[in-house]
């Protein structure tokens, strides 16, 4: 399985003519972005991860951060591997104690923890075929922060 390494571009919200929906862009090579359309809380962790916010308490993925920590586990990498009805698949790549193992995960929670994990986000050749658009053939998109602050 050959994969593309990928940045967070940000979050944002799609707006269109019937409403608004999370999304996160990943960035790939050659100006090709990858939307992923996510639910609200997933995408306001991922926004909290990219600003390096840190709650008074825990929320769910940096309770999940704390756990791998707490027992040695290193997140290796996300890979984002494929696509079924336009639904995204995604399995986390661990290790403990010179082991690996791979966890399946929605790709929106892959994120969120990668990010605080700073772990590299791979997506498979095969998505990057089907799904990557040309950065200026995205839908109108707005910042998540702007969009809920208005």
């Amino acid at each position: 399985m050959d994969t593309v390494s990928c940045r967070v571009k940000g979050v944002y919200m799609a707006v269109g003519t019937i409403g608004a929906s999370p999304a996160v862009i990943l960035t790939l090579k050659d100006d090709a972005c990858l939307p992923i359309y996510i639910g609200l809380w997933e995408a306001m962790s991922i926004q909290s991860a990219l600003n390096n916010e840190i709650p008074p308490r825990p929320l769910t993925h940096d309770l999940f951060v704390d756990f791998l920590e707490r027992f040695n586990i290193v997140l290796k990498a996300l890979v984002i591997d494929s696509i079924d009805d336009g639904v995204y698949y995604a399995n986390m790549i661990l290790e403990q104690n010179h082991h690996e193992l791979t966890m399946d995960c929605r790709p929106s929670d892959g994120i969120a923890i990668g990010i605080r994990c700073k772990a590299d986000i791979l997506v498979t050749d095969e998505v990057v075929r089907s799904s990557a658009i040309p950065a200026d053939e995205l839908p109108s998109l707005m910042d998540i922060g702007t969009y809920l602050a208005g």
